[in-house]
């Protein structure tokens, strides 16, 4: 089984923190992908030393801009990560705007997903 887990902003490291540890821990073919949502140290970087979270397998630095703008940009970056990757499962957690960036791509390209 593959997933890939999406994050980027700082409710979603504190959350996806056990998850992760889990996966790790059980040997479970993982890919942490960070849409940059967040970007400078106090919002992202601390958190994953913090929480012994390992480096993203791909950040996709999408920066500041409009809540439309940053989204859009989300998503589509995540579904080219989607249709590169072809997970089994697609975990997503928290309500921000990487949150919904992932789950519309997911929704298009019909893959299985949940949200905590």
């Amino acid at each position: 089984m593959k997933i890939v887990s999406v994050v980027g902003a700082r409710p979603n490291f504190v959350k996806i923190a056990p998850l992760v540890q889990q996966f790790t821990e059980r040997g479970i073919n993982h890919m942490l992908v960070h849409t940059g949502q967040h970007y400078d140290y106090d919002m992202s970087k601390v958190f994953f030393s913090d929480l012994n979270l390992p480096k993203p397998d791909k950040n996709l630095g999408v920066g500041s801009g409009t809540h439309a703008v940053q989204t859009g940009r989300m998503m589509a970056e995540l579904e080219k990560v989607f249709l590169e990757e072809n997970p089994d499962l697609i975990v997503v957690v928290g309500d921000v705007n990487s949150t919904l960036a992932a789950a519309i791509p997911n929704c298009y390209l019909h893959l299985r997903r949940t949200q905590f």
